[in-house]
This record gives structure tokens, C-alpha cells and sequence, in this order.
């Protein structure tokens, strides 16, 4: 990354890099730009005229008693006044409306590049942050055109114009008036300073908040079995008091700085006055000039006043804008170079001495094994080391080991959940980095051991919301597998709401839910992944019969700790720490007097004293 993009936003060539990025996201609402442009240089030339209008009354048809000029005058002023609302009305429409449309476009694009993002990217970025990301920090930068660039450019266009007519109309008075401006650019200085910091880190802790909340509601059966309520409660309240203290620093600025403005607006009032009675008394200045002037201080202080919050206001859409580039640059992405399609594969499948790390991070060469540990060069963290084997179409082999022998990596491999590091992983003889990602992992299925599904009804949590699986599949599935007694018991039966990721269903009734959905989908091969472990007696035989029926002619990969389950596979592999130490089937592997000949018989005596 270049160094410019590594600064903080608080430097001038990152803001105009940020600006330059997000002003891409205007061109397809150019008109509404213009036309929110345009309201608000026609506002900042329009507005300076109504003091001056009222001046030339006072000095002209006040002052000679002319009453039908002075009810003409009025009724332009009135005119004036309502073309003001009404543009005033268009430019906060427009500028709100650029920026809902312009955030909902960055809103879609950050969350498409979300669910592209490689699991890795998951494993080290808390989820809570990353809603802050696509939610809070995106509503941030839709103030960026509501209360930022364009209005901080019609507040300047303003204050140019008020002080030229100032100065056109009386330049003594106006340098009299303009007497505390220095003091209030000093003040102005500082509060922008002091507001920018705290803004920043109200930022910071709302992402900590965020990310706090979401995993602790998430894991609050953790909490609770534990009894760590109050423990974590103690975490909760000192975060929140951060994020209460850094709001209250922008707050003690904000208390400070506005009375300031007002003590300088009324001094400029006051030196006003006093000059300006001077000047009518010695016949140098007239009465309509010190009205008009009055109402130019106020003209004036405001957007004075308003520039250094809404300075604060970009400089906070700032933040959140790099907050956000910062996910939409991560490239933490799988690549989708491939253009076959896997619509006709057998389901052959086959690893090739397959080398994988979590931590590619520490490759710098291509070198791995005994050759890399030989070297001077920090040693990767191996999780799977020279993997070899392969799985004929309609075989079940099943894959057994301690945990972190690596089992789960061969099918997040499989599936292009993560990218191997060496070696080739084929289906059909193709490398799998050759098939179009989308077709790949539409022809495997995968029934993991917790089931995650969403606050919808079953009928969608099964067909995920696909329009081409119909209600009738959907219940001739759960027919077949043998959950559609239990769905219609339940209220709406498939319409009943599942609740966030199902606590409302047993361990054993997600779990068919899940052999619903992978029956459904029909794919040619099959992955469970301990989808047989931690359920109720109850639903230990509907699940058992539901594996016989979705591995039957189907090329599937089957991990499990219970070794029952697995018997009548084709192939059982042994791993051990990343390697394959063992592999044949039940009989050939007892026969071998190995580590699964151990295993089985650990299992064995456990039942054994289950029953006693």
C-alpha cells in the first residue's frame, strides 16, 4: 500500500484521495448533483439581497413617507422570502437525496464484497466491526453531501458574497464589524482540532461497542452457564464508558465553542451599534445601512459558526469512508478465475500431495517440507502435509482423527473455503481452480455439525430463498428424510419461523432441516461434516437413515469421531497432526493393529461402560 493511503485522515492529500473516491460514486446522479449545486449558489448570491432591499426601503420610501413603493417593496420581499424557503426546501432535498442514493450503492457494493471474502478474512476480523462498517459508517459518509461538501461550498460562496456587499456598501463599518473575526478563527481553529479527535474516537469505541454486543448476545449461553454475567458486565461498562467519554469530549467542545461565537456575534453587534449611531448622527451612515448591517452579522456569524461543524462533519465522513475503503481494498478474496462449468461431473475426486497453512502469510518461496525446514526461513504452521488420496464416483470415505488433524481443512480445501498452498486438488481430473467458483459449490453439498440457519421460515431456511426449488420439493424432501412429521406438528408447520439460527429446534432437528436442504440441492458429492454427533436418541435413527439415503450413488466425504457411524465406508482415512497415517477400510485398518484399531477399541470400552 502506498505510504499517502497509510496516513490518517487527518492529512490533506488522503482527504482529497478519499474525496476523489467517493466523488466517483456521483456520476450516475450527475443531474441531481448539478441541481443541488446549482440551489445552492443561487441560495449564497440570493440570500445577501433581502438586507439590502430592506436597506434601500429604509432610505428611500421610510424616509420619504412613500407608502404605495413601500407596500411594493414589501410584497417583493415577501416574493423573496418564499423563493428562499422553496430553494432552501430543493437544496437540503437534493443534497439528502444524493447521499441516500449514493450510500445505498456503497452499502451494496461493500456487502457484495463481504460475502466474497474468503473465510480466512472471518477468522481474524470480529463480525461486529464489520457491521459497523456496512451500517453505521456508511450512514456517516451519507453526511458528507447533506451537511459537508456542498453546503460547506455554499457556505463559503455565502460569507464571499455578504462580505463583498459589505464592503460595497460601507467599508469602515464593515471593518469595524469584522473586528473579532480573528478571535473567532482562533476559537474556530481549536474546536475543529479538539471535535476531529473525539470524533475519531467515537468512532473507535462504537466499532468496540458493536463488536462487544454482537458476540456476547451471539455467545450468551456461554455467559450464562458459566456465570460470567457479572464479569462481563464489568467488560460492557467499562467500553461503555468510553464511548460515553469520548461523546462527551466532542460535547465540552461544542459547549465551549458556541457561546464563544455568540459573546464574538454580539460584539460585532455591539461595535455596530456604536459606530453605526456615531455615523447616523454625524449624517455618515444612514438607518437602512445599520438594519441591513444587523442582519448581515447574522448572515455572516452563522455559517461561520456552522463551517467548523460542518468541517467536523466531512472530516468524520472521512473517517468512516476509509473505514469502509479499507474492507472494499481487502483482496482477501477467492479467486474466480476458472470458466468451466461442473454441471456434468462424476464426483471423482482427488488430492495430490496438497500442502495448506492458515498462515500463507509466512510463505515467502514456493519451497515446503523438509526443504523449507532445512532453511533459514521462518517454517509455516503446516495443517495439512503432502495430502494424497482419491475418491471414485458413488465411494464414501470417511475421514476420522483427533481434532486439529486436519479434517475439516481437506473439505474447506474441496469446497475453495481457503486456496492450498501446494500440490492439486482434481474433480473429474480438472484442477477444481479451473471450474467457475458458483458452479463448484452448487455441486457440493456440505451438512456441517452446527447447523446455522436464519430468522425465516423452514421452507426458506431449506431452499434459501432459491425460486427454482418449489414448496412440493420441499416437502417430498423432508418426506424422504423423514423430518415431515415433526415440521407439522409445529405451528405454520413449513412456514414456522426457525428463529436467529434456529435455537427454537433441537440439535437433532436442525440437523434434518440441514439433510433437507442438501437433498434438495441434489449435489454430486456429499460432505458431512460431524453432522452426526451431539443429537438426541430420538433423532439419532431419522439421521442415520437420512446419511444412508444422501450418500447412496453419491460421491460423499464423511467426518466423524463416532467410528459406528462410519464402518461401511468405502475408505476411512487416519489422520494425525495435517498427515494421512492409516487408510483402508474397517476391516484392512483393524487388521493393521494402528491408531485406528486403538481408536475403535477406546470407543468400544466406552460403551462398554456405558452399558455396565
Amino acid at each position: 500500500m502506498a505510504e499517502s493511503k497509510k496516513k490518517s485522515v487527518t492529512g490533506k492529500t488522503v482527504d482529497f484521495i478519499i474525496l476523489k473516491r467517493i466523488a466517483a460514486y456521483i456520476k450516475p446522479y450527475r443531474r441531481n448533483f448539478t441541481l443541488a449545486v446549482c440551489t445552492t449558489i443561487t441560495l449564497a448570491f440570493l440570500s445577501p439581497i433581502r438586507p439590502y432591499l430592506i436597506q434601500y426601503t429604509f432610505d428611500h420610501y421610510v424616509a420619504e413617507s412613500n407608502a404605495p413603493m413601500l407596500l411594493s417593496m414589501t410584497m417583493i420581499l415577501i416574493v423573496l422570502l418564499v423563493s428562499e424557503a422553496l430553494l432552501q426546501f430543493a437544496d437540503s432535498y437534493l443534497t439528502n437525496r444524493l447521499g441516500q442514493y449514493i450510500i445505498k450503492d456503497l452499502r451494496v457494493q461493500l456487502y457484495k464484497h463481504i460475502i466474497n471474502l474468503r473465510l480466512k478474512y472471518y477468522d481474524h476480523t470480529p463480525i461486529g466491526t464489520l457491521v459497523t462498517r456496512a451500517v453505521s459508517d456508511i450512514e456517516v459518509i451519507a453526511d458528507i453531501f447533506s451537511e459537508g461538501l456542498i453546503v460547506i461550498m455554499g457556505d463559503l460562496l455565502k460569507i464571499t458574497v455578504i462580505l463583498g456587499v459589505m464592503f460595497f456598501l460601507n467599508f469602515k463599518l464593515t471593518l469595524i464589524i469584522l473586528a473579532p473575526i480573528p478571535l473567532l478563527l482562533i476559537a474556530t481553529y481549536f474546536f475543529k482540532k479538539a471535535v476531529q479527535a473525539s470524533f475519531q474516537d467515537v468512532r473507535t469505541q462504537v466499532a468496540r461497542l458493536n463488536a462487544f454486543v454482537q458476540e456476547h448476545i451471539t455467545g450468551m449461553n456461554i455467559v450464562q452457564i458459566f456465570n460470567r454475567e457479572k464479569a462481563e458486565m464489568k467488560k460492557f461498562d467499562a467500553i461503555n464508558a468510553k464511548h460515553r467519554d469520548a461523546n462527551i469530549r466532542s460535547i465540552l467542545a461544542y459547549s465551549i465553542f458556541f457561546p464563544i461565537v455568540e459573546i464574538l456575534s454580539s460584539v460585532s453587534l455591539g461595535l455596530l451599534i456604536w459606530w453605526g449611531g456615531k455615523g447616523i448622527l454625524r449624517g455618515t451612515a444612514t438607518t437602512g445601512e445599520l438594519a441591513a448591517f444587523i442582519m448581515y452579522i447574522n448572515m455572516l456569524f452563522r455559517p461561520i459558526r456552522m463551517l467548523a461543524d460542518r468541517f467536523n462533519t466531512l472530516q468524520m465522513g472521512m473517517v468512516s469512508s476509509e473505514r469502509v475503503f479499507k474492507v472494499l481494498d481487502t483482496n482477501e478474496m477467492i479467486e474466480n478465475k476458472g470458466t468451466l462449468k461442473a454441471e456434468k461431473i462424476k464426483g471423482n475426486v482427488e488430492f495430490k500431495n496438497v500442502w495448506f497453512t492458515y498462515n500463507d502469510e509466512s510463505l515467502k518461496t514456493g519451497r515446503v517440507g523438509e526443504e523449507a525446514e532445512g532453511s533459514a526461513l521462518p517454517v509455516p504452521e503446516w495443517i495439512l502435509k503432502n495430502i494424497s488420496f482419491s475418491v471414485r464416483q458413488g465411494e464414501t470415505i470417511a475421514l476420522v482423527g483427533a481434532t486439529g488433524a486436519g479434517k475439516s481443512s481437506v473439505i474447506n480445501l474441496l469446497n475453495r473455503f481457503y486456496e492450498y498452498n501446494k500440490g492439486c486438488i482434481s474433480i473429474d481430473g480438472i484442477d477444481v481452480r479451473d471450474y467457475e467458483l458458483t458452479s463448484l459449490r452448487t455441486n457440493i453439498g456440505v451438512v456441517l455439525q452446527d447447523v446455522f440457519l436464519f430468522s425465516d421460515t423452514l421452507a426458506n431456511n431449506i431452499s434459501l430463498n432459491n425460486p427454482e426449488i418449489t414448496r412440493m420439493q420441499i416437502i417430498e424432501a423432508a418426506k424422504i428424510v423423514g423430518a415431515h412429521d415433526f415440521i407439522s406438528r409445529l405451528p405454520n408447520n413449513y412456514d414456522y419461523n426457525a428463529m436467529e439460527r434456529g435455537t427454537m429446534l433441537s440439535a437433532g432437528q436442525r440437523q434434518l432441516i440441514s439433510f433437507i436442504r442438501a437433498y434438495v440441492y441434489n449435489p454430486k458429492i456429499l460432505v458431512l461434516d460431524e453432522a452426526t454427533s451431539s443429537i438426541d436418541t430420538e433423532s439419532e435413527k431419522l439421521i442415520q437413515n437420512a446419511v444412508e439415503l444422501l450418500t447412496k450413488n453419491r460421491t460423499s466425504i464423511v467426518i466423524a469421531h463416532r467410528l459406528a457411524t462410519i464402518q461401511k465406508a468405502d475408505k476411512i482415512i487416519v489422520m494425525d497432526k495435517g498427515e494421512i497415517i492409516e487408510m483402508g477400510n474397517h476391516q484392512e485398518l483393524l487388521k493393521q493393529n494402528g491408531q485406528y484399531k486403538r481408536l475403535f477399541e477406546l470407543q468400544f470400552k466406552e460403551e462398554i461402560m456405558k452399558e455396565a
